[in-house]
């Protein structure tokens, strides 16, 4: 009788763990969007100013304004991924929160040093909506009536590629969408599976960004400059990184006395409050401790939500 109560008590605690671990295990919020070869193929395709490069991208704003059926499919789309158990960003409202404020400056300008630093439409994207996977999507019809599709993942922080699948559905009279969704449907769970290892892995080890640090031209300090202790602040810096990265994994992949880059720099997903942690929160942190510990002012830029820029000396 005791044994008894032993065994169901130690499987009652087990399933309690189980169900736990269940609630909190949270997959990634996704966005879906036509891939650029959809829209060169389409038409859908602009050109945008990177510090007097021209820069050719896709037209979302466009593309969804003027193609229905592009809607469609990325719902049908969008509702497989929900029954996997995905949060999704809606693509064409947050595409047309930053398409109508496209003509503001998207260019960060120092006065002190004239550095600035432009954003692609598509990082202007990201940074809003602050999606953890970019899903892009691509068809096209045979002769045969049936569809051809390709389904990548980016990592929205790196932009590496961390899932794809492609295949050709049966011939069908059915509509564009409706196809997708039946060729999909027998891929969704391989392209889930890797996927979620993908995010199993960020869980694990961190989300990499990349971090730079940065001099104004008019400071008159620079990373060799020691504290009372003999520490220079490159050394300063790089501790602060070994306490606040996970298991301490960052690269130092160039550096002299104004300039050092960071890479491979591994985040936590989210910070003490519970909050999606990115770049620009990482490099916030690095900010504050550098005012209270050095008294050093600096002032944080980004580029999309993967690379954190903190200049150094002013604001």
């Amino acid at each position: 009788m005791l044994m008894k109560k032993l065994f169901i008590t130690l499987l009652s605690l087990a399933m309690t763990s189980i169900c736990t671990f269940a609630a909190t295990e949270k997959k990634p919020t996704l966005m879906i969007l036509p891939s650029d070869h959809w829209c060169e193929q389409r038409f859908y395709m602009t050109t945008w100013d990177n510090q007097g490069v021209k820069v050719k991208t896709a037209d979302y704003q466009t593309a969804f304004l003027q193609d229905r059926e592009l809607t469609q499919v990325i719902s049908k789309l969008g509702e497989l991924l929900t029954k996997q158990g995905y949060s999704l960003k809606d693509a064409e409202q947050e595409t047309k929160a930053v398409f109508n404020r496209i003509a503001e400056d998207n260019v960060t300008m120092s006065n002190t040093s004239g550095s600035a630093i432009a954003e692609s439409p598509l990082d202007m994207i990201k940074k809003r909506a602050k999606m953890d996977i970019l899903i892009q999507i691509d068809w096209t019809i045979n002769s045969d009536r049936s569809v051809t599709f390709t389904l990548e993942a980016f990592d929205s922080y790196t932009s590496k590629r961390i899932a794809t699948s492609t295949g050709t559905g049966k011939p069908s009279n059915e509509i564009v969408p409706i196809m997708l969704e039946q060729a999909i449907k027998s891929k969704i769970k391989e392209f889930d599976k890797q996927m979620d290892t993908y995010y199993a892995d960020l869980n694990q080890n961190g989300r990499e960004i990349v971090l730079t640090i940065k001099c104004w031209a008019n400071w008159d300090g620079n990373l060799e400059i020691e504290n009372e202790e003999g520490d220079e602040l490159l050394d300063v810096i790089q501790k602060w990184l070994k306490k606040n990265t996970v298991n301490g994994v960052f690269n130092l992949s160039d550096a002299t006395e104004t300039f050092a880059q960071f890479e491979q720099v591994r985040i936590p997903l989210y910070d003490e409050e519970g909050d999606a942690l990115d770049a620009r929160g990482f490099t916030t942190m690095l900010r504050k401790h550098l005012v209270k510990e050095c008294e050093i002012t600096s002032k944080v830029m980004t580029r999309g939500l993967g690379e954190g820029i903190l200049v150094l000396g002013e604001k």
